[in-house]
């Protein structure tokens, strides 16, 4: 089993991040930025940081059994995630546990306690014209390195854009719940990969997650990922068991 986001096209597609992880693009670091904040954009993303859903601050990780199947292959395991950087798998099939293993550190970056100051806050924001785009409002996040750009609608970050040397991706989320502490969590998500050097669509990805609450912690639950390899269209799910705080 292959990466699913290392299709053969010549781009580094492991992993996107859907929000701000606090960590710079190093070829781009040296960019100045001349823009200067507005408080507008940086309230209107301060707003929807807020209302998206993170594991507690102190949450100390949890462990459970896994099951990841494609057409094919079922593999079982067993997963303890301790915070985003130490996630630690048992599983007998390599390419499997490598492939789950970035998916959970995916979900675990996604999900982990963090501060607006430690995310996207400690940059330079500034908001476009209000264009009548269905998905929102044009946020510009400038010095991370990344070119991203956000868009904003009801207190949600609808999508995400991001452009570097070797990867350019838009991120469509298209659904998401309402936690019990009212915050959103996202179900459902496209990724759709473009060449950098023609803007040529090369690949595309939809995420489907299902939740468990544990104890008022929302956990992976199941993740079914859609994606295309070698000209087919592969589906592959990675369902979650028995779960246990630590």
């Amino acid at each position: 089993m292959t990466h699913g986001h290392t299709q053969g096209h010549g781009h580094d597609m492991h992993h996107p991040p859907m929000t701000g992880s606090g960590e710079k693009c190093p070829a781009m670091q040296a960019a100045a930025v001349t823009a200067k904040d507005q408080p507008e954009a940086r309230a209107l993303l301060q707003g929807a940081f807020e209302k998206t859903y993170r594991w507690p601050k102190g949450f100390g990780g949890f462990r459970a059994d896994f099951i990841c199947a494609q057409a094919g292959l079922t593999v079982k395991g067993r997963v303890e995630v301790k915070s985003p950087r130490e996630v630690s798998l048992d599983c007998d099939n390599e390419s499997i546990k490598e492939w789950a293993g970035g998916q959970i550190s995916m979900m675990a970056v996604h999900r982990g306690p963090r501060t607006f100051e430690e995310s996207d806050g400690k940059y330079v924001l500034t908001l476009d014209p209000e264009d009548g785009h269905p998905m929102g409002r044009l946020l510009r996040i400038h010095g991370d390195g990344m070119n991203s750009r956000y868009r904003i609608k009801e207190q949600r970050i609808t999508q995400i854009n991001r452009g570097m040397e070797r990867m350019k991706f838009t991120i469509n989320v298209e659904d998401s719940l309402t936690t019990q502490d009212s915050r959103h969590l996202t179900t459902r998500y496209v990724v759709y990969y473009f060449s950098p050097a023609d803007g040529r669509l090369v690949n595309a990805e939809s995420f489907a997650d299902r939740h468990a609450v544990v104890n008022g912690i929302y956990l992976p639950g199941v993740r079914r990922i859609t994606s295309v390899e070698d000209g087919e269209l592969i589906t592959r799910e990675l369902s979650f068991d028995h779960h246990a705080l630590m």
